[in-house]
């Protein structure tokens, strides 16, 4: 069998409960719903690390993060398996959220159009001694339009910041939206990509020699969300429903937090005074205060699903889905209030346990669940299983390939 396009989605912070076709009947979520119905949807997949470098680096290295040396943000990767897809002859592209670091390597693709942080930005001085910060593509596009990126000194101005628990309103042009950016630059390198069956699209390479093969050079494509990662900013349209919707949110009772070992009560007080992530957090918000945190995260999701649909349609109008393997996923969840917590870094399910759903009509009989223990970073053998590429023995991940 040809060797398959690989397309790579992974999200940033989406808990395993925000796809209506896996049981969850209040998300609208129409785009991964197909995913789910037309694939297989693994249920129980746990990442490595609740945090977003750690848990990233351990997936494209195949290493646990103790292993990998990537054990926080801004800690250099190793180098990852692209690496190994590129020198077998496939051409790859990242478009969007890896928090691969540097930044501003390669990392193993031919191309890579990066979109990092929400609402901070990283000076290179971490990597090259260069106090200059790095600006990514949406920064660009930002400073041509005269705008500049949210951060959390603008969040911070909002007169009930406490009370938004994270949930804010966009407040730029829709388009400028970092998740819709993202769906838009993955639009624009499809059609303009020489995989698109409408040939006269193409751009004019520079250097033709350099065009990839269609026919022995197939695509490994990785887009990455920088949502629903907070600030929680979803465009106001997606927010209606979700806010005149009744959401099944966990409540906090004070003896489940008595109960919570020292390290927990350590990290609570540490989210309370950081303004991590632009969230005043509350451990005892109200209720009011939750159901608008939830719903705008919920919003968020529905955003993203949105654009996932924009790119599985304009894959499928080029001819490049005919002969793919679609993987949706994300780096770890968030707690969203549960527990008296927020944000990532527990070992609670709604921290650790992800999405993960696997479509390709052609190879896998669709519609099914697995509901057998999973880990994330096993996405990375499985893709080189599917590239026809035997794994590093040393590899700590296994493919899911049976």
């Amino acid at each position: 069998m040809k060797r398959p396009n690989i397309i790579l989605i992974i999200t940033d912070q989406q808990r395993y409960d925000t796809i209506a076709a896996l049981g969850y009947p209040h998300l609208n979520t129409p785009h991964t719903d197909r995913l789910v119905n037309e694939g297989v949807a693994f249920t129980q997949c746990h990442v490595t690390s609740p945090s977003c470098g750690p848990s990233r680096a351990s997936l494209f290295t195949g290493y646990f993060p103790h292993n990998s040396g990537a054990l926080k943000n801004n800690a250099k990767w190793p180098r990852t398996w692209v690496q190994d897809l590129r020198d077998s002859g496939y051409y790859c592209v990242n478009i969007g959220k890896m928090h691969a670091d540097p930044y501003n390597e390669l990392h193993g693709f031919h191309e890579r159009f990066v979109v990092e942080n929400k609402q901070r930005r990283e000076s290179e001085l971490m990597w090259t001694g260069n106090p200059h910060i790095f600006e990514d593509e949406w920064d660009k596009a930002l400073d041509l339009r005269g705008f500049d990126r949210p951060e959390k000194p603008f969040y911070k101005d909002w007169p009930d910041v406490q009370e938004r628990q994270g949930a804010y309103e966009w407040k730029l042009p829709d388009d400028l939206h970092p998740d819709v950016f993202i769906g838009d630059l993955a639009l624009r390198w499809i059609n303009k990509s020489p995989y698109a069956a409408d040939q006269s699209k193409l751009m004019q390479w520079i250097d033709k020699d350099k065009r990839p093969s269609l026919d022995d050079e197939p695509l490994f494509l990785e887009i990455g969300f920088p949502g629903p990662h907070p600030p929680f900013d979803p465009i106001e349209r997606y927010t209606k429903e979700y806010m005149e919707k009744d959401l099944p949110i966990q409540p906090v009772t004070q003896e489940e937090i008595d109960a919570q070992p020292e390290t927990l009560d350590a990290l609570r007080e540490r989210l309370t005074q950081r303004f991590a992530d632009s969230i005043a957090f509350d451990p005892h918000a109200s209720d009011e205060s939750r159901k608008l945190q939830r719903a705008y995260y919920l919003a968020n999701v529905t955003m993203i699903d949105e654009q996932v649909g924009r790119i599985f349609y304009r894959l499928e109008e080029t001819g490049i889905l005919e002969d793919s393997v679609v993987i949706f996923t994300s780096d770890h969840g968030d707690c969203l209030g549960d527990h008296g917590l927020v944000e990532k870094w527990t070992m609670y399910d709604s921290s650790v346990r992800v999405p993960l759903v696997v479509w390709s009509p052609e190879r896998f009989q669709g519609g099914r669940q697995v509901d057998a223990l999973t880990q994330w970073f096993d996405i990375g053998p499985t893709i080189l299983d599917l590239a026809g590429l035997q794994p590093p023995e040393q590899m700590e991940a296994e493919s899911l390939i049976p």
